[in-house]
Formats: C-alpha cells, sequence, structure tokens
C-alpha cells in the first residue's frame, strides 16, 4: 500500500546519518553537458511496487506520472484542474453530468488511438478492479462515447470530477487492449506499460541500483521541440551519503529528500539548487475511540493537549510547519485558526477530572509507530515525556509498516493499540481524501484507525463532494464544522505538523518546480536540460 512505502521512506531517510568524506563541489567540468540528456532521479527505496496503472498505489508514481497521462492536471497557482488529455470539459448545473473533449491525434505507446472509447474501457476497468485509489470513480454510474473525442460521464452524485480526474492514483488512462488476448495484469506487470505520456520503459532490473530506465516516446503529443531530456533513469540509493556525493559528482541529476545536516550543506554548495517547499502531507496522531482508556474524550483531549506543538517544529529544523487543522494549507477546507498548543495545566485538569493524573490514578497508554523515522521517534520521545510528568506511563513500539497496520486492524480489539502514528496525503488534491479514508466509519477497518462510528459524521462526510462541486462556500463551511468536530468535540486526532519537501537537484537543471498533488514526482519532460 502507498502509506507503507511513505513511511518506509521516511524511516530509511532518518536512519542515514552525514558522515563520509569530502566531496568536491560541481564545477563546470564535472556537470554533464547540455548534450546528455538523461536525467538521473535518486530514490530510497525501491520504484516499482505495482505495474498495472489500475491498481498501482506506491512509490512507482514518480515513474508511472511520466509513463501516463490523466485526463485532467492539478494546477497549484490556479488550485484548479487543467487541460492533459481533455482539452475542456463542461458539467451541468447539477454536477451530475461531465463531458469531456479529448486532443485528437494522441496514441498510446503501443500504437493505437487514444480515443473516448479507450478512455471508457480504461476507467471501467480499472472501477471493476477496485483496487489502489479505484475509489476515486464510484460516483461514476455510467461512461457514454458520444464520437471518438467526447466522452460523457454520468454520476450517482456530484462530484468534482475534473479534479478527480487530475488523481496521482487510478485516474491513468491507458490501453486496455495492450496485451492482446492474454491477461492484461500479468502483462503489466513483467515491466511493460501501454500509457501515452512522454516516456516508455526501456529497461526495468526489479532489486538493482538502477532499476528502472524510461526512454523518449517519439509520437507524444507534447512534443520533442527544443531541449528535453530524451532519457529518465530512477536509481535507488538508500545511503543520503552517498546520494550526496553522487550530486556533487555530476552523476546524479535530483534528490528527493535529504536530512537535515545534508540539506544544510546543499544550500551552500555551488552547483547545487535546492528547493523547499510546503506538501500536502501531515502526520497524524490517531486515538482509538473504540476500546481501551482512550474510549473517555477527556483522556483524548488532555493527550492532545500533551503535544508539544511549538517545540517539535523549532526542532524539526524547517522540515515540517505547524498545522492548522487537518487540512493543509492550499486545500479547500484549510482552516488558519485551528493550530493547536501544549497545555499541560489542562491536560492534568482533564486527567485528575476522569480519575487519573497528578495525584491520582496512574495511567497506561500504548502506542504504535514507523520504525527508524527519526521524526515520528521525535514526537514520541517528547510525547512520552510530557505524559510522564502527568502520571501517564506510554508504551510505544517501533514497528514496521505492515505489522502496525496489521495490528491497527486487528479484529481482536485487545491488540489494538490506543495511540496510532502515521503521515497522510490525498489521492487528488481535495481535503475530502483524509475524511473519508481516515474518519468514516467502515468495516472492516482499513485507514480508520480512531475506530470512529459516528452518524453525524458520516453524513458530513457524504455531502462534502457535492458541496465542493456545487456550493464552494458551502463546502468550506462542512470543512470547518468537520474539523471542529474532530479535533476539538470528539478530540479523535492531534496534528502536529505539515511536512515540508527539501529537494536538492543540480544547477544544470532548469524548469524544476515541484507539484504538492503528486508528492516527490518530477515531470521530467517540462524540465531544460544544461545551462
Amino acid at each position: 500500500m502507498r502509506r507503507l512505502l511513505v513511511l518506509g521512506v521516511m524511516a530509511v531517510l532518518a536512519l542515514a546519518g552525514c558522515g563520509g568524506g569530502e566531496v568536491r563541489e560541481i564545477s563546470a567540468a564535472n556537470l554533464p553537458s547540455t548534450k546528455d540528456s538523461t536525467f538521473v532521479y535518486l530514490h530510497h527505496l525501491d520504484i516499482v511496487t505495482d505495474w498495472d496503472p489500475a491498481s498501482s498505489y506506491s512509490n512507482e508514481v514518480v515513474a508511472m506520472e511520466n509513463i501516463y497521462d490523466s485526463l485532467t492536471t492539478y494546477n497549484p497557482r490556479t488550485r484548479r484542474a487543467a487541460p492533459r488529455l481533455a482539452e475542456r470539459w463542461q458539467t451541468s448545473s447539477d454536477g451530475k453530468l461531465w463531458t469531456f473533449t479529448l486532443r485528437s491525434g494522441v496514441v498510446f505507446h503501443t500504437g493505437r488511438p487514444l480515443d473516448a472509447a479507450a478512455v471508457k474501457a480504461s476507467i471501467e476497468r480499472t472501477k471493476r478492479m477496485g483496487a489502489g485509489a479505484a475509489y476515486i470513480w464510484d460516483p461514476v454510474q455510467q461512461i457514454t462515447v458520444k464520437d471518438p473525442l467526447t466522452v460523457e460521464f454520468r454520476l450517482k452524485y456530484a462530484v468534482p470530477l475534473d479534479l478527480v480526474a487530475s488523481a496521482d492514483y487510478a485516474a491513468y488512462i491507458y490501453d486496455t487492449r495492450a496485451a492482446g488476448s492474454g491477461d492484461l495484469k500479468k502483462w503489466f506487470q513483467a515491466g511493460r506499460d501501454a500509457g501515452s505520456g512522454p516516456y516508455t520503459v526501456a529497461s526495468w532490473k526489479k532489486g538493482r541500483e538502477k532499476e528502472l530506465v524510461l526512454r523518449a516516446f517519439d509520437r507524444y503529443w507534447g512534443g520533442w521541440e527544443g531541449p528535453h531530456y530524451r532519457n529518465v533513469e530512477f536509481r535507488v540509493v538508500p545511503d543520503p551519503d552517498r546520494a550526496y556525493r553522487l550530486l556533487l559528482r555530476g552523476e546524479a541529476s535530483y534528490v528527493q529528500r535529504l536530512n537535515q545536516a545534508l540539506y544544510q550543506k546543499a544550500r551552500i554548495t555551488a552547483g547545487v539548487r535546492t528547493l523547499q517547499v510546503p506538501s500536502f502531507q501531515n502526520m497524524l496522531v490517531l486515538f482509538n475511540t473504540a476500546s481501551g482508556p482512550l474510549t473517555d474524550v477527556r483522556l483524548r483531549k488532555a493527550v492532545q493537549k500533551a503535544v508539544d506543538y511549538d517545540g517539535l517544529i523549532t526542532a524539526l529544523k524547517g522540515a515540517a510547519a505547524s498545522a492548522s487543522g487537518l487540512v493543509p494549507e492550499g486545500l479547500l477546507g484549510y482552516m488558519p485558526n485551528l493550530t493547536q498548543k501544549q497545555d499541560l495545566t489542562g491536560a492534568a485538569a482533564l486527567l485528575n477530572e476522569a480519575g487519573y493524573g497528578p495525584g491520582g490514578r496512574p495511567l497506561r497508554l500504548t502506542l504504535t509507530y514507523a520504525q527508524g523515522d527519526d521524526e515520528e521517534e521525535l514526537l514520541v520521545r517528547r510525547l512520552r515525556s510530557a505524559l510522564a510528568e502527568l502520571n501517564v506511563q506510554l508504551d510505544t513500539k517501533a514497528m514496521q509498516w505492515n505489522d502496525q497496520w496489521n495490528q491497527g486492524k486487528s479484529a481482536d480489539q485487545a491488540k489494538r493499540q490506543d495511540i496510532f502514528v502515521m503521515y497522510w496525503y490525498p489521492d487528488y488534491a481535495d481535503a475530502y481524501s483524509w475524511f473519508l479514508n481516515v474518519f468514516h466509519s467502515v468495516e472492516p477497518v482499513s485507514f480508520n484507525l480512531t475506530y470512529l462510528k459516528n452518524r453525524d459524521v458520516d453524513a458530513k462526510i457524504d455531502r462534502l463532494p457535492s458541496l465542493a462541486t456545487n456550493d464552494r462556500a458551502a463546502a468550506e463551511s462542512a470543512y470547518a464544522d468537520l474539523q471542529r468536530d474532530l479535533i476539538a468535540e470528539e478530540a479523535v486526532v492531534a496534528v502536529p505538523w505539515v511536512l515540508t519537501y527539501q529537494r536538492a537537484y543540480l544547477g544544470n537543471v532548469q524548469g524544476y518546480t515541484d507539484n504538492p498533488a503528486y508528492p516527490n514526482v518530477v515531470f521530467v519532460h517540462e524540465l531544460i536540460p544544461g545551462g
């Protein structure tokens, strides 16, 4: 699953220090020449876990977004969907009928035309498989081919389908006929693609450092006029020190994320550019509302107040920003006045009211978090210390994600943790993802690791897509109400920070920007080599 590897990346990054020998600064002599058209992307874990664009839900997004196209793309400047495969679209007044007009002349890497019938077949297969983020198409009742370049979507309920169609997972349009009469999923898993993007798979060597190489697709609809990178190489380099040395030697173009010490070095190194940008990814501290001591809302509120929000931001030294509610800035629903503060006096009062805390009965809680993640470890260590002063013993356990998640989903409530720590980012640029996946009641448990079952909250969540489509002001109000419900009233979550992405790349790479709707993706075709 996607969150497995998000956490895994953080863990690997945190484990590595900043030792190693000195490396000379980049100079004109060791920069790749303008004729060198290979962009080398250094990642910290295996790139590909699932080649099927219908079910892909993990690290391979960094490659998939360069191989496949979706109908639309998210523009972080306008905060709206922008054209991609669809040149334009329109919707009915009730938001339940959407018509997309496609670009003409687009072909898949297989050579077949990308037309309305191909769009219909692609999305219907993704819906039918129901894997990964396929839920984004749940509102779609019927897809109709009006003509070769026009496709109509009839919805069961209104959603902002133009934004949904820009999702970083499950929105890919692909050639469902690529395998002929064979098994398409098996065909994909051999390391093949059937996209229409600027690059196609040249080689894939699972388990190797140079895991994946993409080459230019000459018939790409976006064209190849002017300077472009003709090849993209994805290399797996778990050690940040080594990744940094490769960058300094000009053997890498881009490092996804460095630890703090190396990032500060990169900022003052000649020939290296750095970029620090806000993300849509936040840290969640989820409280068990179904079993154990935290069924008492007073105790949940006490733990919320024990978190050292400001101290954590200071200690993270630019790698995170203060969270204000559940929705990061830049998304519909962001509220600037929901920042939480540590309040140990208030926490003690709530504990005492429940019969615990200083002078009362001792309280014992369990917490699980990602093994090897220094940032989560910092959070846990500070929370454990603060609670100890309040006569609360916090038993913490660092775990591999699969183990942590399986424990959280256990049918035996006695095996579940009291507090679950994890990162989250949306599947498309809308806060609906947090509320639907993390806080809506569901059986069996998936990511709803607070185990909240609240019909009123569920009803408010269910209304969000329609409101976002038809009445943004009402949607803003609904998001505000939900955040107050979940944080202040129900107290099912604490949100210590929003992650800040810190990138380092060669000085001769021009045109790079970071789009928070596509975490860790570099849209290589948009870059200009040399300079």
